[in-house]
């Protein structure tokens, strides 16, 4: 197994026909590479992990939503010692009542899936908070020394990526990231105009179990930056964002009430006098009155 893998022909195990499911020949690897004796799954879907398992003499628990498990609601029902994981990539597939019939799961298990479907959540945030509570619910469960592979992919929305990768919960130890290439995918037969760009890869996590009781977890944190201030940012840089911001004429003091205050303005006493520099030594600043510029 390399850090990139690709399975032209899919393979035995599962069914194709079910939406979103992978390559057996990537459980096969999985086994074959991290010397595999027990992996489970718990959204298992149309059974690839369970039949490669099975064909391969490999034991563990195999559930699923439409096998009237919640992962959201339920206790994993054992102490795993490794876990393979294919979440819903947000609605991209929604499963529940589309991949199989909800009034099956609530006539046969009492309850609804539909629920809390995770290709049923209520936008990305939504999604992504669900999805690490499950990952560290399978992860907390997992015995010491034990590895969680988990199988997830990018997503493009309105001009926009959302990434499971950058998004998701990392405990433990960061092990590998395998880069899976996509085949047959809708993409394929169609032709995008502009600056799209096809989405043609998923990622495999691999989080190793180092420690059972106290462990780091990476997470992402999206924070609102404000370049007036970083260090970072220079005296033309914050008056060249300014105008554009404004998207018109300003005159200084204008431009000086946008600055004042901030961090910048606490490292330079002289920041006024620093600013009429910038606006008459970068030509992108033109003067168009007294007192008054634009940018280019």
């Amino acid at each position: 197994m390399k850090s990139i893998v690709s399975y032209p022909e899919r393979g035995e195990g599962g069914r194709n026909s079910y939406r979103g499911n992978c390559s057996p020949k990537l459980i096969d690897d999985i086994i074959d590479q991290y010397k595999i004796r027990s992996l489970s799954d718990f959204m298992v879907g149309s059974g690839t992990t369970e039949d490669v398992c099975s064909r391969r003499g490999i034991d563990g628990t195999y559930l699923d939503l439409n096998r009237g498990f919640d992962m959201l609601t339920m206790d994993i029902p054992e102490r795993p010692e490794n876990v393979f994981w294919h979440p819903p990539y947000d609605d991209i597939v929604v499963y529940s009542d589309e991949m199989y019939k909800a009034q099956s799961i609530i006539d046969k298990y009492g309850f609804d899936p539909r629920i809390n479907d995770l290709s049923r959540c209520n936008g990305w945030e939504d999604f992504v908070r669900k999805m690490n509570y499950c990952c560290m619910k399978q992860f907390t469960a997992m015995e010491k020394g034990g590895r969680m592979f988990i199988l997830m992919g990018d997503i493009k929305k309105k001009g926009k990526l959302y990434s499971m990768l950058l998004d998701i919960a990392k405990p433990g130890t960061v092990e590998q990231i395998i880069i899976k290439a996509q085949h047959n995918c809708v993409s394929d037969s169609r032709s995008y105009a502009g600056r799209f760009v096809p989405i043609v890869h998923e990622y495999l996590l691999v989080l190793r179990k180092d420690s059972p009781l106290i462990f780091n977890i990476q997470m992402a944190k999206n924070v609102e930056g404000d370049m007036r201030d970083f260090k970072g940012s220079t005296w033309r840089d914050i008056v060249a964002a300014i105008l554009e911001d404004a998207a018109k004429p300003m005159s200084l003091s204008e431009i000086y009430a946008k600055v004042d205050g901030h961090r910048r303005c606490t490292t330079n006493p002289h920041w006024k006098d620093k600013i009429r520099q910038v606006l008459q030594s970068f030509d992108i600043f033109t003067n168009v009155g007294r007192g008054v510029y634009t940018i280019a």
